[in-house]
């Protein structure tokens, strides 16, 4: 297997750097020029100033403003982080050993860099806080969605725990506040096609051979409302939303089902009320079964009003 080239430039707030990787095939005469025409969106006085400090690099260092084109070569350099909005509130680590890290996220912390979160995401302060700059999620949960993550830490594990989650090899368990219904018959077990288009934010049930499963139990009810347990048995994206919005009780806090909302990124009222409960395995190294458990609750379950004001409140 060919081994992966290392950076020449170390990480910068627990990223690695950008690579670009120079066609074999280019005329340009140097290196700013191909960069001014590969990088449409950084403006070019922001390039010749990068260039002017040092901060493009190829394997023997720093690249001269006129450095002329080498066509298969490559190029490090950070990129300009987005302005972000602090998420307040805290990562808890459920457990960690040499090889493991599972902490409870919380609602509205993405779990990866990705578009306008990039420092505001859990593996970049994870990575900081902690000192474990190799830190890599096993499976990914969305940012609207509180609790259990899996990280690795020793990279040489990667592989075992991530195939866990590709396989279907983990037990996964969610809870859900929703609407009470009480002519829906539950449990049950919900089969649909779901399918989800780049650039689309919500993604769909259509007609067709079911790729997701999710079964649905009744927990408890309090009044109009009720904490159901979600058991997924495949794993697409927004299965457990759609779901529930199918069977008429959409989870409560949902900015997309039925529905979608405009949310201000910094609006931290009504988070959705769905929770990774628990994950069950068995270790892929010690062959030990692994079981963890949240230590988060659904705030609209154990204080509607506070949820329904906001975390701030």
């Amino acid at each position: 297997m060919r081994r992966r080239q290392q950076p020449p430039l170390g990480k910068r707030h627990g990223l690695d750097p950008a690579r670009l990787r120079l066609p074999e095939d280019g005329d340009w005469a140097t290196i700013r020029d191909h960069l001014v025409e590969r990088l449409p969106r950084v403006p070019a006085e922001r390039i010749d100033q990068m260039l002017a400090e040092g901060a493009i690099v190829d394997l023997d260092g720093p690249i001269a403003p006129d450095a002329p084109y080498a066509p298969g070569g490559a190029v490090w350099f950070h990129r300009d982080l987005p302005v972000e909005t602090e998420v307040p509130f805290p990562i808890t680590i459920v457990h960690r050993d040499d090889d493991l890290l599972v902490v409870d996220k919380p609602h509205f912390l993405s779990t990866i860099p990705r578009g306008q979160h990039i420092l505001q995401t859990a593996l970049v302060r994870l990575r900081r806080d902690l000192d474990l700059p190799d830190l890599i999620p096993a499976h990914r949960l969305d940012r609207a969605t509180a609790g259990l993550v899996l990280f690795v830490i020793t990279p040489a594990r990667r592989g075992a725990y991530q195939t866990l989650f590709h396989k279907r090899l983990v037990h996964k368990e969610y809870e859900a506040i929703a609407r009470y219904d009480p002519e829906l018959d539950l449990p049950r077990t919900v089969r649909s096609r779901i399918i989800k288009e780049r650039n689309i934010l919500r993604a769909f049930e259509i007609d067709g051979e079911p790729n997701a499963e999710t079964r649905v139990e009744l927990l408890e009810r309090r009044g109009d409302l009720a904490r159901y347990r979600l058991l997924p048995h495949t794993g697409r994206t927004h299965q457990l939303r759609l779901h529930m919005n199918g069977l008429g009780v959409p989870i409560l806090g949902d900015d997309f089902y039925p529905e979608i909302t405009d949310r201000p990124v910094d609006d931290y009222t009504r988070p959705l009320q769905l929770l990774a409960a628990a994950v069950e395995f068995t270790d892929p190294i010690t062959r030990e079964p692994r079981i963890f458990r949240t230590t988060r609750t659904l705030q609209a379950w154990t204080d509607p009003d506070g949820w329904a004001a906001g975390p701030h409140a």
